[in-house]
């Protein structure tokens, strides 16, 4: 049994269209992704401030209890971020220049 993908990439060979433009129509954040990971560190001052930024871990996850009883349960919020990857990602490559190109301490920032 055929998926949809499949089908949807041997319609687009037929017609002529690109399968990258066509994948970008089904994706509308991808746009966004690319930029992400297009990022290059170029300056220190740029590397620490995205290490600032970007948290080395997923954020919080609670549980709000009242009346000994779970009301609420607020999932980990890098489940919600769809740029989850490529954030953690341009972090790392901030950190890597930190580390090699200007051979400084990164150890505050792990």
């Amino acid at each position: 049994m055929p998926t949809i993908f499949t089908l949807i990439y041997f319609l687009l060979i037929r017609t002529g269209q690109s399968v990258q433009t066509s994948l970008t129509a089904l994706n509308p954040l991808q746009p966004i992704r690319q930029w992400l990971n297009t990022i290059t560190i170029q300056h220190p001052g740029q590397a620490h401030l995205l290490c600032q930024l970007i948290p080395a871990q997923c954020p919080f996850a609670r549980d709000i209890h009242l009346f000994g009883r779970l009301w609420i349960h607020i999932p980990p919020l890098c489940k919600l971020n769809p740029f989850y990857e490529e954030v953690i990602s341009l972090r790392f490559r901030a950190l890597c220049y930190l580390a090699d190109v200007c051979d400084q301490d990164i150890h505050r920032y792990c």
